[in-house]
């Protein structure tokens, strides 16, 4: 069995306060997990205007099929939302077992 992990870091340039921050990042949320069976969360900078840090993690028994999920979910989120920069990604792979 084999987790990937991923973090990405988005800039806002748009958001004006917490309450636009957080309105694009449930609808980023809820389209990850809708589309991609991932789970997804944001994970740091929840007070900033214009920072959102969202985690995603996904389950496979084959290394490279979970890391292809993490890496489509990643562009997912480039392509579908040209309003947002991403500032920095990070995949992980996480094994279990023997």
């Amino acid at each position: 069995m084999f987790t990937a992990i991923g973090r990405v870091t988005l800039h806002l340039p748009e958001s004006g306060s917490l309450k636009d921050k957080r309105q694009v990042v449930r609808s980023i949320l809820a389209r990850l997990r809708n589309q991609f069976e991932v789970a997804a969360a944001e994970v740091d900078r929840q007070d900033s205007w214009q920072i959102a840090v969202l985690g995603l993690a996904y389950v496979s028994g084959e290394a490279s099929h979970a890391e292809e999920v993490i890496d489509h979910a990643m562009r997912y989120i480039e392509e579908s939302r040209p309003d947002l920069a991403v500032t920095d990604v990070q995949v992980d792979m996480l094994p279990f077992g023997d």
